[in-house]
């Protein structure tokens, strides 16, 4: 096994990270205080949604007259990316932080470099995201998809809290409709809207608190399931490669942070 296949670990205080580069430099791991909080199995952790959030419509995007046809692994459309599928290479790793890249090839068209960055420190991890392009401008996005445990196996179920400014309309086809209509009750798989970052709590009562943060406005919310609950910040809406396109060019990468923060209740 080479380095760049070993899973890398990260601790400090009573918090210790795992991160698997050969599976999609996905967090294998994240344990407070010996706690496991994300989801194991099939479906499990955290991965990367690079270099295109949630559905792409039919797998087909534009770069401005130029039509480009995506894998349909999420049939009729093209889903989370192709960094979660993909093995990256470590660039470092310390006792605290480290930083993993890959290069993108076939099936994404246009070549260039995305690189992932994690930071623990007490009570917080900080995960950063850069994409960068070889040669032409390309629309891109960025960010994450971490399956949350819904009860840590102590005491009750996660809730989730926020305050969005708005709600993206989800059609049939499970896109948005470009209508923004104010934040509904859940159970949710839906994209809201925060022009002042993201800002989400989740809480297990009398257990633990965590915030999960971006400087950018979009967040999915995804609790369908029995297991986990999702909360994604990301660069963009769903198809946002065809509807709110984020453009990297030679001198202005894609960049976009998150934080998650926690305590102990």
């Amino acid at each position: 096994m080479s380095s760049s296949e070993k899973n890398v670990r990260l601790s400090v205080g009573d918090a210790e990270l795992t991160v698997n580069p050969a599976n999609g430099c996905r967090i294998s791991s994240l344990r407070i205080d010996g706690i496991e909080l994300l989801r194991q199995g099939e479906r499990y952790g955290c991965f990367p949604m690079v270099p295109w959030c949630g559905r792409t419509e039919n797998g087909l995007f534009r770069n401005g007259d130029v039509p480009h046809q995506l894998p349909l692994d999420s049939p009729p459309h093209a889903i989370h990316g192709t960094g979660r599928n993909t093995a990256w290479r470590t660039a470092r790793a310390g006792e605290t932080d480290a930083a993993f890249y890959y290069d993108l090839v076939e099936p994404w068209p246009y070549p260039g470099r995305v690189t992932q960055t994690f930071e623990l420190t007490e009570g917080a991890l900080t995960l950063a995201f850069g994409i960068e392009t070889y040669g032409d401008s390309f629309p891109a996005q960025a960010g994450w998809h971490p399956w949350f445990l819904r009860n840590l196996g102590t005491g009750g179920d996660v809730e989730i809290a926020f305050d969005a400014a708005w709600q993206e309309e989800r059609g049939e086809n499970h896109l948005p409709t470009g209508r923004r209509i104010p934040a509904m009750p859940g159970p949710w798989d839906d994209c809201f809207g925060m022009p002042d970052g993201v800002d989400v709590t989740l809480t297990w009562p009398e257990q633990l608190e965590l915030k999960v943060k971006s400087r950018d406005e979009w967040v999915v919310v995804y609790d369908e399931q029995a297991e986990a609950v999702c909360v994604e910040p990301q660069s963009g809406p769903p198809n946002g490669l065809n509807t709110a396109p984020r453009y990297v060019t030679p001198i202005d990468p894609l960049e976009i942070t998150t934080t998650w923060s926690w305590r102990r209740l």
